[in-house]
């Protein structure tokens, strides 16, 4: 064929433009590579434009209002007369705008090629993009994630997902959310601080499921004593709507009823009618399949981000771009496991961990090679003068380095940093306990919990 002679030719073409897309991209441009990227949408993907920014913006308005409710006990004599949905949605728009500006900005001076549409895998090295084919040496697909529903539940009317939630220019007085993981606690969160009435139902036996237990427990009675209503260990039936709302009923027969239903049960991959199963890849329940270097097996396709099974994060994706840029410069980069990588839910409080909880280390080293050691915030003065409370859990092979870390309380997710560093570098509790931790920090919390550890509790 002889347009498919004359196709642009990229050493890497990239089919999405979210996290992981625009990483690989800024990492193979930066190694020498010339690259192509595919965008349908807009380039900075669900993180920036309906995932992790506007959600945290959300997040922090809401704080400021739960600040202005509970100021008196501090001193400061601040009424909160209303939340302004409009100008709390500007506020959220614009920190996307400049956020976005400055992305399309970045990848245009690092002379990478932006092709806008709909790209389909038409061959081993190909993506077509409105009938027009691009060549890639190497292709690294990563077309991210979206909203799934269950089964038989229809989304429309008054049964919206985080797309939806995003964009609403009116507070409901009363939600039911379906799904207690990580963004249907930090939506019950924000709605919460709003005024809302939130009720989650979880069919698992608890909210947030994937966490270590202390954590579990902790982060429950945060959300009762918060007045988050929440019922688990009973799964979701069927939904009806009228002109006053939705009745949500549980196999149990139980009913909930309230303004609305946000749907969160989870992202799923997309990959359908793309072009995946054809070019042979292989495809499980609608994620692609690699290997631990992020190969699909064929040719010279990777996949990253979302697409590919594990913890479905934007720095996640963002790592495995770069992984993959490197990985495709011959530089042998160094796999981080998922189990491994921070992970945040920044609902308040906040739940901040990374590594094996208790359970997973007792699983992976046996029951009795396992140390852990809790260090509770009340002895923490920085976190009693922001009047938070909870606690920082350490998991350790016994003997050996820290290979679980997990936090809970007020803006402890800040603290995710060293965490990570701990565990990914296994350190030992006397490495970290011989460290100095500035004072009075929420940071000095993590240090206190390694002298304990250590055996050298100087506190409690």
């Amino acid at each position: 064929m002889a347009d498919q002679a004359t196709a642009q030719e990229f050493d890497i073409l990239v089919l999405g433009g979210g996290s992981g897309g625009y990483a690989t991209a800024l990492r193979a441009v930066q190694l020498g590579f010339t690259v192509g990227l595919v965008e349908k949408g807009k380039l900075g993907g669900t993180c920036l434009h309906n995932g992790c920014i506007p959600t945290k913006a959300l997040l922090h308005s809401a704080e400021l209002a739960d600040h202005a409710r509970d100021s008196a006990k501090y001193g400061v004599n601040v009424t909160l007369d209303s939340i302004d949905i409009n100008a709390v949605n500007a506020y959220k728009d614009g920190i996307i705008a400049g956020k976005f500006k400055g992305l399309q900005g970045l990848i245009k001076s690092k002379g990478i090629t932006v092709i806008e549409g709909e790209g389909k895998l038409t061959a081993a090295d190909t993506v077509t993009v409105n009938g027009t084919a691009y060549k890639g040496k190497n292709i690294v697909l990563a077309t991210g994630s979206y909203s799934r529903t269950l089964p038989g539940l229809e989304i429309g009317g008054k049964v919206i997902t985080s797309d939806e939630a995003l964009t609403m220019d009116y507070i409901p007085k009363s939600a039911i959310i379906l799904g207690g993981g990580v963004i249907g606690v930090e939506f019950a969160s924000v709605w919460k601080s709003f005024g809302v009435d939130v009720t989650i139902v979880e069919g698992l036996p608890s909210l947030v499921p994937n966490e270590d237990a202390t954590i579990v427990k902790n982060f429950e009675r945060a959300f009762k004593k918060r007045g988050i209503k929440f019922s688990t260990g009973v799964f979701f039936q069927g939904v009806e709507q009228n002109d006053d709302g939705v009745k949500v009923t549980l196999v149990d027969g139980k009913t909930f009823e309230a303004d609305l239903l946000l749907v969160a049960v989870g992202r799923g991959p997309v990959t359908a009618n793309l072009g995946y199963e054809e070019a042979g890849l292989n495809i499980d329940r609608g994620f692609v399949i690699t290997n631990e270097r992020l190969h699909t097996g064929v040719g010279n396709i990777y996949a990253v981000g979302d697409i590919v099974p594990g913890v479905q994060l934007a720095h996640r994706g963002y790592q495995q771009g770069i992984f993959v840029a490197e990985e495709i410069a011959g530089l042998k980069p160094v796999v981080v496991e998922d189990v491994n990588i921070p992970k945040v839910t920044y609902s308040e409080p906040e739940i901040a961990t990374v590594g094996y909880t208790e359970k997973g280390a007792k699983e992976k080293f046996g029951d009795d090679q396992v140390e852990t050691q809790e260090y509770n915030l009340a002895g923490n003065g920085k976190s009693s003068i922001l009047g938070t409370s909870g606690i920082v859990k350490l998991v350790r092979q016994k003997d050996g380095p820290v290979v679980g870390v997990h936090m809970i309380g007020a803006r402890m997710g800040e603290q995710i940093g060293e965490a990570q560093l701990i565990v990914n570098w296994e350190a030992y509790p006397e490495d970290v306990a011989a460290l100095v931790h500035a004072h009075p920090t929420q940071n000095e919390a993590l240090g206190e919990a390694h002298l304990a550890l250590a055996g050298k509790a100087l506190h409690g």
